[in-house]
């Protein structure tokens, strides 16, 4: 069962706010997320051949993933700005398309869940970009978090 979290996003009045996580025991803390993008077999083929016009799609894309995962407090209205100490954005050609998956780590007083999940999301854009001019029929699907550690609430691992 679920439990109710606390509304700790909200004030007094129930308007949003950023949460004060000055407090809080700093902890080294990571997190995993991953996705796919299915692609057609066409497409996949030049995507193993890198022969698509804008070059290499995994060097970009993995690229993207760290840039974004470094700018995510930018992105995420509440999310806190951290001081990422390592992410690591990797891409593996499936059978169905390209599987991303994203660690990111810190030392700080929150967790880098969203920053692991927005690498893994604009890597996988930059990979429907970077294929788009060969099939738009690709699907960005099964963005998920699969591991956490640190803070108060310690690990947390996805059933698969």
């Amino acid at each position: 069962m679920i439990e109710k979290p606390e509304f700790s996003h909200l004030d007094e009045k129930g308007t949003a706010r950023m949460v004060d996580v000055s407090q809080k025991t700093s902890s080294h803390r990571t997190a995993t997320a991953t996705g796919t993008v299915r692609l057609s077999e066409a497409l996949r083929q030049l995507v193993a051949e890198k022969a698509l016009p804008k070059g290499d799609v995994f060097t970009v894309a993995k690229v993207a993933g760290i840039l974004a995962a470094k700018r995510c407090g930018e992105l995420i209205p509440l999310c806190h700005p951290l001081p990422l100490t390592d992410i690591q954005v990797e891409l593996a050609l499936t059978e169905t398309g390209v599987e991303i998956r994203a660690t990111a780590s810190c030392v700080g007083p929150t967790g880098v869940e969203m920053e692991a999940l927005t690498a893994v999301s604009v890597a996988a854009l930059t990979v429907y970009d970077m294929c788009k001019s060969a099939d738009k029929g690709m699907v960005i699907e099964a963005v998920r978090l699969l591991t956490k550690t640190g803070g108060k609430s310690g690990a947390w691992h996805a059933e698969l």
